[in-house]
């Protein structure tokens, strides 16, 4: 047989093959907590649509962030590092564009790929064919895109135009490429201005408020009582809390106005101080977030209805998640940072037909430093050895293999943003070990999940749990080296 003939059937038995390869739809927010969707059980909001994906799909329940706050996440997301070696330890930073990442990757194996929405890296995106990303944090209304390095603004409400500049996208990509899509929302990042269309949908209803929402911290140490994200100290009076956005059209802002002002100027004269200013900023603060989520969770039903009215649903990989998660109210706070429960743990729900159970739910701990690897695994594509977290492939077909992680290395090192000084640890199933190293606290916290789940006291230094203690920090040194970390800062 002529080496060509040979050629060509290798050709044609490969063709089936690569055009089993999947899309991926990666659709992801900023700053939404689990708590605000009802798939996790959430008792404050409903989500139809991302509780559809949780029906088609597998919702894991411990997705654990390594540094929990906004651009590091990403770059986490993007290279399959953590944060000391891909180099964006803080939101101050700037992602070197030119390191290794997933998209790159992705597109030496044939994939198109592309960006729209948030961005928050402060370079230009590399890597992708096409994008579209918000300037900085972005706005709510009226957005400006860089779109290919041209600035455009558009007039509507951001989650809304993210979605329909996804589409578009997707209606003029190459189709005879398997795709990568990153949406990427600014909601429900702070400050919460929702959509027109939602303003007052929560006017008549008071949200449950957490059980810890009077925290006195009395069980933890220095950094927690040190905190500035406070519901009632640290959100500032009504106007400051939400800030009018600079991009109005006229209308927008009177509609907006309109809505805001004589309640914050009722509140202002009525100057409520202790628990009751805290129960208002609370319901003011709340309403405003889930009035963000819905606006998303709307956004997310569109992208879902249209893979299936253009024959993709099956083909395509459908990944919701989150930066980090974020304090609706816990402990008395907003924001995230800290290595507690609320902020170290993120959404991720993933739809992968024919290859996923539908309805599956998974406990083992995985990371958004495995994502990168999870999306190469998908592809067929070569998984660098210099990424430091693992494919979910065998996780999402429900074969997590018998040496996957038990436990996991967080550190987190934007010192004194709200208050939150820099620390590391490492978390179990049950066991949370953390030290604060900065020179002026240098504490340590252990918590026992089982006994004390929302994290009320510490028991370090509890003789009980001396032997506990020392092997998470045996295990903090091994995490330590394994990870290359060689310093604190």
């Amino acid at each position: 047989m002529k080496p060509s003939i040979n050629i060509l059937i290798l050709f044609l038995v490969l063709q089936p093959l690569a055009a089993k390869r999947p899309n991926i739809l990666f659709l992801f927010t900023d700053d939404h907590a689990t708590q605000a969707i009802s798939a996790y059980g959430s008792t404050i909001n409903r989500t139809p649509n991302l509780d559809r994906l949780a029906r088609e799909g597998m919702l894991f329940r411990r997705c654990l962030v390594t540094n929990s706050i906004c651009a590091p996440s990403r770059a986490v997301i993007l290279t399959g590092k953590y944060s000391h070696l891909n180099g964006h330890r803080t939101n101050r930073d700037t992602f070197d564009g030119s390191q290794q990442t997933f998209p790159k990757l992705l597109r030496r194996v044939g994939y198109q790929t592309a960006i729209v929405g948030k961005w928050h890296l402060k370079s230009l995106p590399t890597g992708f064919d096409h994008y579209e990303v918000l300037k900085g944090q972005g706005s709510y209304y009226n957005p400006l895109l860089i779109t290919n390095g041209k600035n455009i603004t558009h007039t509507g409400y951001t989650t809304d135009i993210v979605t329909d500049h996804a589409i578009q996208w997707l209606d003029g990509r190459d189709k005879e490429k398997p795709f990568l899509l990153m949406c990427q929302h600014k909601a429900p990042h702070g400050r919460w201005e929702p959509a027109l269309r939602h303003l007052g949908i929560y006017d008549d209803v008071e949200i449950p408020e957490p059980a810890t929402l009077f925290d006195d911290y009395s069980g933890r140490g220095k950094a927690a009582r040190g905190h500035k994200m406070g519901i009632a100290g640290h959100m500032g009076d009504a106007r400051l809390m939400f800030k009018y956005s600079s991009r109005f059209t006229p209308e927008q802002f009177k509609q907006f106005d309109g809505y805001f002002r004589p309640r914050n100027e009722a509140f202002l004269k009525a100057n409520p101080q202790g628990s009751e200013r805290t129960r208002w900023n609370y319901q003011r603060y709340i309403k405003n977030y889930l009035a963000c989520v819905k606006a998303v969770d709307e956004n997310v039903g569109r992208l879902l209805d249209y893979l299936d009215e253009q024959g993709l649903a099956r083909d395509t990989v459908v990944i919701y998640s989150s930066d980090q998660g974020f304090y609706l109210g816990e402990h008395g706070w907003f924001d995230k940072r800290w290595m507690y429960d609320e902020s170290l743990r993120t959404p991720l729900i993933a739809r992968w037909p024919g290859v996923t159970r539908p309805g599956s739910v998974n406990t083992d701990i995985v990371s958004n430093v495995d994502f990168a690897e999870t999306f190469l695994d998908m592809a067929g594509a070569d998984i660098p050895g210099d990424m430091q977290g693992r494919s979910l492939v065998p996780v999402l077909k429900g074969k997590t293999p018998a040496d996957w992680r038990k436990t996991f290395y967080y550190q987190y090192y934007e010192s004194g943003g709200h208050g939150v000084p820099a620390h590391y640890g490492v978390a179990t199933a049950r066991y949370k070990l953390m030290h604060f190293h900065e020179p002026k606290i240098n504490e340590w916290e252990l918590y026992d999940l089982k006994v004390d789940p929302n994290e009320m006291k510490s028991v370090h230094g509890n003789p009980g749990y001396s032997r506990i203690t020392a092997g998470l920090e045996s295990e903090i040194t091994r995490l330590r080296e394994e990870l290359e970390v060689r310093d604190n800062q």
